[in-house]
């Protein structure tokens, strides 16, 4: 077995060589003709000439040895229902959905929106859409009319796809009449709206443009539909990410570099065997459920499981229950769920028989080291951190125990994955910090490896301008994240350098948050701010100056307009969205030039020392914000 050291320079000083040694893990119907065509910095193009399909290495590519073996296995605690799909029985259900997306006008190339829960059928579209060459844009159930619009607006889908309701905790969340409004609000109008009938809840179908899946589907039981060859740097999708601004953006995904990059992850970083069971306890509308429940997975031959409900519903067994019975090999979730897990009656964890765990991979929020010894203990298995971002579609820093067993160090994500040619930034200067334990911002020297997003949907420019632009005097992508590394390698995140906060590993930018509070008719000036939380990482915390003051002396009167407020966030952007608090102020802390002091905001609202205010124009503001979280 090589050092990790050296696979990971030759993934960079042999650039071309090593990844035609990855493509290999996939099948091709046209070998590429380049590996990786980067005469256009920063936009990489990978495996050029290149012809494959994601739906075929995801499913068809495994019929023939293991056609009876479980693919998808989607259990619902919200309505006690579970279904195994072996791989056969895929490979027909997503014939069947992608018979029904032609039959409603979809082509190569033209995109579908997916606004669904955690349900067999949103597989189905996502597998579906890569089969015939669609571009899919899946959005979080969660999201709020407005949210859905703008992203329905920036996509243009020909189709949606959606269903009556999701359900969280066992409360019915309606989905149709949030998507009626969404097109409403939308300039954009679908040609065709297909929904899936749960029976949760009612959804009146509108003639001429709502289809429903069940009566569609059984016209095309039979129908087979063959996988349309895409060039490799044809988009496969595209997955909205929060931004420092109001407007969403749409993360760009090719088709063979996403495909490579997942297939080497599921053998160098997961050591990810055919047969094996993998169960990732995140949600379809994020990165890591389009990368490590469906695709990821699939592609590696394993069972993936897709789960609709809480840790802790009906009880705190509930994941090892999970465990157990389908004997899970490889489990995926977030720092999050293992805090709320920690909470919970320990019984639990030593009920069920778990043997089969060979490790638990925690991502999409910092790591802290309490809580990574607790369940280290708990399960007995390596806890494995890992640190990417929507835009890199697969890890950044994690440890490849399948190249080089190395030790976890508990509060630090790994070492740079190979590929990545990670450094760290000074801000100012633009210069590499290579002392250890110096922190900087931590970049990626171009071009980024397979599978990262290869541009903003439909705006180079701001892809452009966000990620290499922002460290001066170079050419280089920003993950907009404070880091260190220490002598062995290993790095640790200390936060984000921007206004994008990370709350139960969403990304919420603060600005989205702060228009919508403003929105509200009685809000002069907010001011939102990420605060340090034991259990979700982060919240979001809102100060607010209201226009008019008078009625609000009381305490009820301040809490009834802090409900208003919360009231427009759930409105306009989803509950996923609404601050923790709103507290009202009748100054912000701001610089003599008028700029916001964000940093020192947080710092007090953290119960921190706010630093030197000296150029700050009111004292008396921070003061007042002291005496308000005191």
């Amino acid at each position: 077995m090589p050092h990790y050291a050296d696979f990971h320079r030759r993934s960079i000083d042999e650039r071309d060589a090593f990844w035609a040694e990855q493509a290999r893990l996939i099948d091709w119907q046209t070998p590429p003709q380049q590996v990786c065509d980067y005469s256009n910095p920063p936009f990489a193009k990978w495996f050029v000439g290149g012809t494959t399909n994601l739906c075929h290495n995801a499913v068809d590519r495994h019929l023939a040895a293991r056609g009876q073996q479980n693919a998808l296995v989607a259990i619902s605690t919200e309505t006690n229902t579970e279904r195994a799909y072996s791989y056969a029985e895929l490979h027909q259900e997503v014939q069947r959905m992608a018979a029904c997306l032609q039959a409603l006008g979809v082509k190569q190339g033209d995109r579908v929106l997916i606004y669904m829960p955690m349900i067999a059928e949103a597989a189905f579209a996502m597998l579906a859409c890569t089969r015939i060459g669609a571009i899919h844009s899946v959005v979080f159930g969660g999201f709020a009319s407005s949210s859905l619009a703008t992203r329905i607006e920036d996509a243009q889908p020909v189709v949606i796809v959606s269903a009556d309701a999701g359900s969280r905790g066992g409360k019915v969340v309606p989905y149709k009449p949030l998507l009626d409004d969404a097109i409403e609000l939308s300039a954009h109008k679908p040609a065709a709206v297909l929904m899936v009938n749960r029976g949760l809840a009612p959804a009146s179908l509108r003639a001429g443009r709502d289809h429903d899946w069940a009566t569609l589907r059984a016209s095309h039981m039979d129908t087979l539909v063959p996988c349309v060859w895409i060039e490799s740097t044809q988009p496969s999708y595209t997955l909205y990410t929060s931004g420092t601004t109001g407007k969403p953006k749409g993360v760009q995904r090719d088709t063979g570099g996403y495909t490579v990059a997942l297939a080497s992850s599921m053998r160098h970083i997961f050591q990810g065997n055919p047969g094996d069971t993998y169960f990732c306890t995140s949600d379809i509308g994020w990165v890591v459920g389009h990368s490590y429940i469906i695709y990821g997975p699939l592609i590696a031959g394993m069972t993936t499981i897709l789960y609709e409900g809480l840790p802790i519903r009906p009880d705190a067994g509930i994941w090892w229950s999970i465990v157990e019975k389908y004997k899970v090999t490889h489990m995926f979730s977030a720092p999050t769920a293992v805090r709320v897990l920690k909470k919970q009656d320990p019984a639990y964890l030593s009920k069920y028989d778990i043997s089969s765990l060979k490790a638990l991979w925690l991502a999409g929020e910092p790591l802290d080291e309490p809580t990574a010894t607790w369940i280290s203990g708990a399960l007995n298995v390596p806890i494995i951190d890992n640190y990417w971002q929507t835009e890199t579609g697969w890890p950044i820093l994690t440890l490849c125990n399948g190249v080089e067993q190395q030790p976890s160090r508990f509060g630090s994500p790994g070492k740079a994955v190979y590929g990545y040619n990670v450094k760290l930034i000074d801000e100012a200067t633009g210069e590499e910090l290579t002392v250890p334990n110096q922190k900087g911002v931590v970049a990626i020297e171009g071009p980024l490896p397979p599978g990262c997003l290869q541009t903003v949907w439909r705006d180079d420019d701001r892809f452009v301008n966000t990620y290499w632009k922002s460290i001066p005097g170079r050419l280089i992508y920003s993950t907009f994240d404070w880091g260190i590394r220490d002598a062995d390698g290993y790095y640790f995140i200390l936060g984000r350098t921007d206004d994008v906060i990370n709350v139960a590993g969403h990304r919420l930018g603060t600005r989205e948050i702060e228009e919508c509070i403003s929105s509200h008719a009685n809000i002069a000036e907010v001011a939102v701010v990420g605060v340090a939380d034991q259990l979700k990482g982060q919240v979001a915390l809102a100060f607010a100056v209201p226009r008019n003051t008078t009625g609000l002396e009381t305490p009820e009167a301040r809490a009834a307009l802090e409900a208003e407020v919360m009231k427009v966030v759930d409105g306009q952007l989803g509950a996923v969205a609404r601050p923790a608090r709103v507290h009202f102020v009748t100054v912000l802390p701001k610089t003599r030039s008028g700029k916001l002091l964000r940093r020192a905001l947080q710092a007090v609202a953290e119960r921190r020392d706010p630093g030197d205010l000296t150029t700050m124009e009111d004292p008396a503001a921070l003061q007042q914000i002291k005496d308000l979280i005191s």
